[in-house]
């Protein structure tokens, strides 16, 4: 999948969760919305060096088949 799309499929998860965390909680207990979205997005950042590395090493398997 090119990556300006997949930006922008993930930053519309990024909005609707966002939105669904700030009608749970209310409009008086903003900070907490920005701690869990903290924790989120340190996760998919966590999620997307493993498929990084996981593609990588594919890869270079494959490479050194070739060679």
């Amino acid at each position: 999948m090119p990556i300006y799309p997949a930006l922008l499929i993930l930053s519309g998860y990024v909005t609707a969760l966002r939105r669904t965390v700030r009608d749970r909680l209310g409009d008086h207990d903003v900070g907490a919305s920005t701690l869990e979205l903290v924790i989120i997005i340190l996760g998919l950042m966590a999620v997307a060096t493993l498929l990084v590395v996981a593609v990588t090493g594919a890869v270079q398997r494959r490479v050194d088949q070739i060679t």
